[in-house]
């Protein structure tokens, strides 16, 4: 009898009792879309690719087509390839023994890309900065929420009880072990998944609110790969809450008077030779990481749009919220926007805070390598870093609301030229038309205000 030899020969071989495979395909929303394929199908899927509008990509957040760019509507919603991601095949435990899932990759019938895949948008800018001889390093971090599940069906937000212990997690305990024993069954069951899915998990601890838990990710070369990581951990929080009696929010802002989530991504910059490119031995870092911050700073207003995708994305930030509200950075500093963080010279790196948990983490990598790139090659200056709380107010050149977002992301050009002009004037348009949806409903408050004012 031969070896198993291809991905999927090994993965049978090692999972005989496999029926399906899901198919994930992260759109600009972040909500993971895609196709059940049957075990009869497995075949055509690695060898032809399965077959889908390229408009699924540019639904709005409740999966309303857009007709972004004349795409869907306007020309007859043409069919695209998907292909499987090669190495993302995992099982998926939490559904049973049958289930499997593979990421998948957008390309036209002709064997190109496919614009409007998030991931080839990472993939361009990432091969930018490659010619050039350097090489992102990221980690990515991760908050949400652990919800009651009944409530949180019916669209309230509400703390659990937590599975472990039966306590209803009412409190604010900001790294408490007994509100991580109250999960130690959820996070043990993560542990195992992950390991399944080669999703490298770091650590987890409980966060500045109540039933609010963050989950690190090692660090990894692959800057696409460490957004592939994101996604998939997010479905796996996701799938283990519900297994466990609970829900997971990655909502930026589920609770209006409690802590917002954040999506934080540490990176470094390594060249050809694999040497860290910001560090030269100094407690400061070295010019090098300033004029990537420096970048990163300058872009930040065109980028919010990829930062805070949504009307919700922007309540998480106010004055002295443990949010970064403007274009500042600092040394070992959580109030700021890019941080710096102790440690090991040799491990120098930088942490963006900007982004919340909601956005698409291939879009926000994209945005961020984009500011680092321009910081270096523009070789420009930052201001002066903080050592004072940098979140007490608002920066006015950033924009704070998500018309004012969009606007920046439609103006800025230096953006546009990393990420491609067509590709973020097709985001704007699907984003444009969630807000206005957003817009055209009623609200309680509205007929508090003005039915009888008096």
């Amino acid at each position: 009898m031969n070896e198993p030899t291809t991905e999927l020969e090994q993965f049978l071989a090692a999972h005989p009792t496999t029926e399906f495979i899901d198919v994930l395909l992260p759109d600009l929303c972040n909500v993971i879309r895609g196709k059940r394929v049957s075990r009869k199908q497995f075949d055509k899927l690695y060898d032809d690719g399965i077959l889908l509008p390229s408009s699924t990509f540019l639904l709005d957040v409740n999966g309303v087509g857009t007709n972004a760019g004349g795409r869907g509507f306007s020309d007859g919603d043409p069919d695209v390839t998907v292909l499987p991601v090669p190495g993302s095949l995992a099982p998926v435990p939490w559904a049973g023994s049958g289930a499997a899932q593979v990421l998948g990759l957008l390309y036209e019938l002709d064997g190109s890309p496919c614009a409007v895949d998030p991931r080839h948008v990472l993939r361009d800018v990432v091969s930018r900065l490659a010619s050039d001889g350097l090489h992102p390093v990221v980690a990515l971090e991760l908050e949400f929420y652990l919800l009651d599940a009944e409530r949180a069906d019916s669209g309230e937000a509400h703390p659990p009880v937590l599975p472990e212990t039966g306590r209803l997690a009412e409190r604010t305990q900001v790294y408490s072990l007994a509100d991580l024993d109250g999960v130690s069954g959820f996070l043990a069951e993560m542990e195992s998944v992950c390991a399944a899915q080669s999703v490298p998990l770091g650590g987890a601890s409980s966060e500045y609110a109540a039933g609010q838990f963050e989950i690190n990710l090692e660090h990894v070369d692959d800057p696409v790969l460490a957004a592939d990581h994101a996604i998939l951990l997010q479905r796996a929080v996701r799938g283990i809450a519900r297994k466990h009696g609970v829900a997971a929010t990655f909502m930026a802002k589920p609770y209006p008077d409690s802590a917002g989530n954040g999506l934080h991504a540490h990176v470094s910059i390594l060249d050809d030779a694999g040497r860290n490119v910001f560090d030269d031995g100094s407690d400061q870092g070295n010019g090098v990481l300033k004029q990537a911050i420096a970048g990163l700073l300058a872009l930040l207003p065109e980028s919010m749009g990829i930062f805070a995708p949504n009307v919700n994305s922007f309540r998480r930030f106010g004055p002295n919220l443990y949010v970064p509200t403007g274009r500042t950075w600092g040394y070992n500093n959580r109030s700021v926007s890019v941080r710096v963080p102790a440690g090991d010279t040799k491990a120098r790196r930088l942490e963006h805070r900007m982004a919340g948990a909601d956005a698409n983490p291939y879009l926000v990598l994209a945005a961020i390598f984009s500011g680092i790139h321009h910081g270096l090659t523009q070789k420009l200056d930052p201001p002066e870093p903080r050592t004072d709380n940098a979140g007490g107010e608002l920066d006015p050149a950033v924009p704070f609301t998500w018309q004012g977002a969009l606007d920046h992301l439609g103006s800025g050009s230096v953006l546009r030229d990393y990420l491609g002009a067509s590709y973020l004037d097709l985001y704007r348009e699907c984003k444009q038309f969630e807000l206005d949806a957003f817009h055209k409903e009623f609200t309680p408050l509205e007929f508090r205000w003005y039915l009888s004012p008096e």
